[in-house]
């Protein structure tokens, strides 16, 4: 494997990191944002609705941008404006500048966060074998240390801006460095036949794309049950300590990352659709013993299940869009993404609705059966001819694409 490849997988799973750690320090001091700026608890929803759905407009537009922009150029500008918009929210003064930090985070994490999955797809295919989880895995140790950072300004009662600034002022010229070595892929030669089954030589069949926009809506109701209730449901019904009910998205962050490590070897062995379907299995019985537990330990046990199998599911349904439509990957990736936004949106939402009109416990039920619905649709992950592991490893190409060194 080429020098050229190494570097380029390396700086893309350096932004993966860089965006997650970003990411949880937003998300773990919305409290901390709330008071700063003086929004109510009703009009706060609003504020945190408005980030996925500009994020699912950013994403939407990534798709025509990338026909015209190659997408590590798109990546390279993206991340530091989601970087600013994050120190912008943690400086301001007034609801007005909230709103506009929010709104130009919002717009730029849809293009990173379609542009980097391209990226990731494009070099997993050069690559012949699968290397997305690594991607991920690299954004949950990026969230790990984002929310311990959150951690220490919060127990230090630091302002934001001091918490956000020193973070801001390492990473984001180590991203405009790294950025450098993106390699942008080629689209795949499409096989005979592919173009008439699949719309692989030059469109996205919105149909046949359905069942991993559902997969991975599933996916996110799943996990942002975990990040929206998982201390609320330990404290209110099985009654932990509120020390101890902090705890939950914690372990579940390390499980995800501890899977998404692993999980590329599975994949490589074993396949992506038995792969997606034990992560499944796992997640549905994580939410199981979450909804039935006696107690916080038991509880924790299911969300520790909840991360192991959730964490392969994102990862390898942006894998197989790029698969789907080898002609089309970037188009498919940028209109897969927007249902991330989907399921974070829908998730918390749902979850809290059933939590007050029935019963928390049975409310876990819900991304239960919905995960669970994911095997229905495993057969989408079929690798055809990307077969990995087993014997089917597809031989390394020494094409690497376009790099991005000049752009």
């Amino acid at each position: 494997m080429t020098d050229v490849l190494r570097r380029g997988r390396a700086s893309l799973a350096f932004s993966f990191f860089t965006q997650g750690a970003t990411f949880a320090l937003l998300v773990t001091r919305i409290p901390a944002i709330q008071d700063r700026y003086g929004v109510s608890d009703a009009l706060l929803p609003v504020f945190l609705a408005a980030v996925p759905i500009l994020a699912g407009v950013g994403s939407v537009t990534t798709e025509q941008l990338v026909k015209r922009i190659r997408p590590s150029l798109l990546l390279r500008w993206s991340q530091p404006v989601v970087m600013l918009a994050l120190l912008g929210a943690g400086s301001g003064g007034v609801m007005a500048e909230l709103a506009v930090a929010l709104g130009v985070f919002g717009l730029a994490v849809g293009a990173l966060d379609a542009s980097m999955n391209m990226l990731g797809v494009s070099l997993q295919r050069t690559y012949g074998r699968s290397i997305m989880l690594s991607f991920h895995a690299a954004y949950s140790l990026g969230g790990i240390l984002g929310a311990s950072l959150a951690w220490v300004g919060a127990h230090w009662h630091l302002a934001l801006w001091v918490s956000y600034l020193p973070v801001v002022a390492v990473l984001l010229p180590a991203a405009l460095v790294g950025s450098r070595w993106y390699v942008d892929g080629d689209p795949a030669p499409v096989e005979d036949g592919a173009a008439s089954g699949d719309g692989g030589a030059g469109g996205v069949v919105f149909k046949l794309l359905l069942p991993l926009c559902l997969v991975m809506t599933f996916a996110y109701i799943g996990d942002s049950t975990v990040s929206n209730w998982s201390a609320k449901y330990l404290k209110d019904v099985l009654g932990s300590s509120e020390q101890l009910a902090t705890v939950p998205y914690n372990v579940y962050m390390v499980t995800t990352l501890v899977g998404r490590t692993i999980g590329d070897f599975g994949v490589r062995r074993f396949g992506a659709v038995p792969v997606v379907r034990l992560g499944a299995l796992v997640a549905a019985a994580g939410f199981a013993v979450v909804a039935t537990a006696p107690g916080a330990w038991v509880g924790m046990a299911g969300f520790t299940l909840l991360g192991l199998g959730l964490c392969v599911l994102v990862p390898q349904t942006f894998a197989a869009a790029g698969r789907l439509f080898p002609g089309a990957s970037d188009a498919a990736i940028a209109r897969l993404n927007v249902f991330n936004y989907v399921g974070f949106l829908v998730g918390s939402p749902l979850v809290g609705a059933l939590g007050d009109a029935w019963s928390y416990r049975g409310a876990m039920s819900v991304p239960m059966v919905l995960v669970l619905v994911t095997l229905v649709y495993a057969r989408s992950f079929a690798t055809r001819s990307d077969r990995y592991g087993g014997g089917h490893e597809r031989p390394r190409t020494a094409d690497v694409g376009r790099g991005s060194n000049g752009l």
